[in-house]
């Protein structure tokens, strides 16, 4: 007699953002803003690779006094295309174009941005920003990141690639400049009843800060790089003193907007580890209205401090002595987040996972980033390490090394939303590990050359045979954090394909985008989420079967 049996049932395939539509054009032509912020991540991931191929080049040089691998020229084009491609590319657009645009509007319990169109013409704009960078790369461009005239203007360099990565640059600024538009309005329109402005998650606070700076600072280096075009082009005289123009004028504008862009890397990152702090320790944010206001008085202070970029360009001592003290005055609200953050920490349930490795990373990091960086607003030693190693490191401490790890945190805080799948997580302390303890090893002992007297963008140092060990220390460093980034690339690709199904609230996450399944919907939410407080953890429970969190039944939701 036969036997019948049922047939296997295939695994429910759920309605998500990734499958709802099919085809490549589906996600190029794309409105659903969890599209286009992963288009960003995976675009900014590849620049960032570009960036860090560079950076390899130069430590790899600097490794003998001698320079064996670049000729000068190279070396130069090498240190400008790592810089363009690092800030204008990766670090501005990371958090804010990635991060925000699949985080925000699922945070508002929105079902998009306000202009969703704008937003994808945001995203083709800094595709079109890379072509043209990369068109740079090809013709040679030698300035520096900076740009800085009369050197950017000499057309007897045999540099044609300038006018291309100007022209990049001032197509990321449009790009720069919508993405803040738009969150603004997002933000103010779109939240849902009951979320006030104190009900928001910090992350929303941080990134409308940092929309403030992109919406107003933008333009001004959009105008300038496009008068530099024009006067390269033309050659009129605006900034080249053969001419009576005034290269210390492309100074004022350059920085003007250059530092508030410090903010536009760094905020987005502090609203990631606000989150990952008080999520990762399971503990209420301690000082909530401060570190709220905080992002709102770094975003305002941006704006006055520009002059410590210049102290030796022969501006007015009392110009000197004024952007000092008030370049000392932004180290204020910076301490307010940094000393909340660890008053969070503090008695919290800490769970060592790898977005909270990063967080206490970025604390650490930072910390020593902006204590060194008040060297750079005292007179008395910044005229000293004004274009040394010092100003290397010190950047990248604030930049790399808290910009990026923040943003580092914040895709292992949310993979498991966007991609609806877990990482190894042992792979993911060793990765964090690895990076912490590389970038230490590379740009502390820069700390050292600095104060040594090393000049920087120099080629070789033969003449300085002394700082070879250094640049040796600094060089083994950049080879072990490039070891956890290639492990960390490694295993979330293989989450992708062989990860365990993330459930909706993996880390016991209060925010709205907690509420949806992993990964989420096309539209977000199949009815209004409830807006409660964000970061009040007493309501959430552990479910074993399910590996996340839910909410406590004997516990009633908002508005019940």
């Amino acid at each position: 007699m036969a036997i019948l049996t049922a047939p296997q049932s295939k695994p429910e395939v759920t309605d998500n953002y990734l499958n709802h539509t099919k085809g490549i054009w589906s996600w190029l032509f794309t409105l659903d803003h969890k599209r286009i912020g992963m288009m960003y991540l995976i675009c900014i991931l590849t620049a960032f690779l570009m960036g860090g191929i560079f950076a390899m080049l130069i430590r790899f040089q600097l490794l003998t006094p001698e320079g064996t691998i670049l000729t000068q020229d190279q070396y130069n084009q090498v240190f400008t295309a790592h810089g363009a491609i690092m800030v204008f590319l990766v670090i501005i657009p990371a958090v804010p174009a990635a991060l925000g645009n699949f985080v925000l509007p699922i945070m508002l319990g929105a079902k998009d941005v306000a202009f969703p169109k704008l937003n994808l013409f945001s995203w083709w704009l800094w595709v079109f920003g890379l072509v043209f960078f990369l068109i740079a790369l090809a013709g040679g461009v030698d300035t520096g990141w900076t740009f800085y005239t009369p050197y950017s203007l000499d057309t007897n360099t045999g540099m044609s690639g300038i006018i291309p990565v100007l022209m990049g640059a001032f197509i990321l600024g449009f790009s720069s400049i919508f993405t803040g538009m738009n969150f603004i309005v997002t933000i103010h329109r779109l939240r849902p009843p009951g979320m006030t402005w104190f009900k928001m998650p910090l992350f929303l606070w941080a990134t409308y800060a940092t929309a403030i700076i992109q919406v107003l600072a933008t333009p001004v280096i959009g105008i300038t790089l496009l008068l530099l075009i024009v006067e390269r082009t033309v050659g009129i005289g605006i900034f080249d003193p053969a001419m009576g123009g005034d290269p210390v004028l492309y100074q004022h504008f350059f920085w003007f907007y250059s530092h508030p862009a410090v903010y536009i890397m760094i905020l987005p990152a502090m609203g990631v580890v606000s989150e990952l702090i008080s999520v990762h320790s399971h503990r209420h944010i301690f000082g909530y209205r401060f570190i709220a206001y905080s992002s709102i008085a770094i975003a305002m202070f941006g704006f006055l401090v520009w002059g410590h970029h210049m102290f030796t360009s022969g501006q007015s001592d009392l110009m000197n002595v004024i952007f000092s003290l008030i370049t000392f005055s932004v180290s204020i609200p910076s301490a307010v987040k940094v000393f909340n953050w660890l008053a969070t920490l503090y008695k919290g349930s800490i769970s060592l996972n790898a977005p909270m490795i990063y967080g206490l990373s970025f604390i650490f990091i930072f910390t020593i980033g902006g204590l060194t960086g008040l060297y750079h607003a005292t007179l008395a030693t910044a005229v000293h390490l004004h274009d040394s190693y010092f100003v290397v490191a010190h950047f990248h401490y604030v930049m790399m090394g808290s910009a990026l790890i923040g943003f580092l945190g914040g895709i292992h805080h949310w993979w498991p939303k966007m991609i609806g799948k877990m990482y190894n997580e042992n792979a993911g302390r060793i990765a964090a590990i690895l990076v912490f303890v590389g970038f230490n090893l590379t740009f502390f002992t820069q700390f050292m050359l600095g104060s040594k007297g090393m000049p920087r963008r120099y080629a070789t140092y033969t003449e300085m045979p002394e700082f070879q060990i250094y640049h040796i220390i600094s060089t083994i460093g950049a080879t072990v954090m490039a070891v956890g980034f290639v492990l960390c690339a490694i295993y979330l690709l293989h989450s992708i394909f062989y990860g365990r199904k993330a459930p909706a609230n993996p880390w016991g996450g209060r925010s709205l985008e907690w509420q949806c399944p992993s990964p989420p919907p096309w539209d977000n939410f199949a009815k209004q989420p409830t807006v409660g407080d964000c970061y009040d953890y007493s309501v959430l429970e552990w479910d074993p079967e399910e590996q996340g969190y839910h909410w406590r039944e004997d516990v009633k939701h908002p508005g019940e």
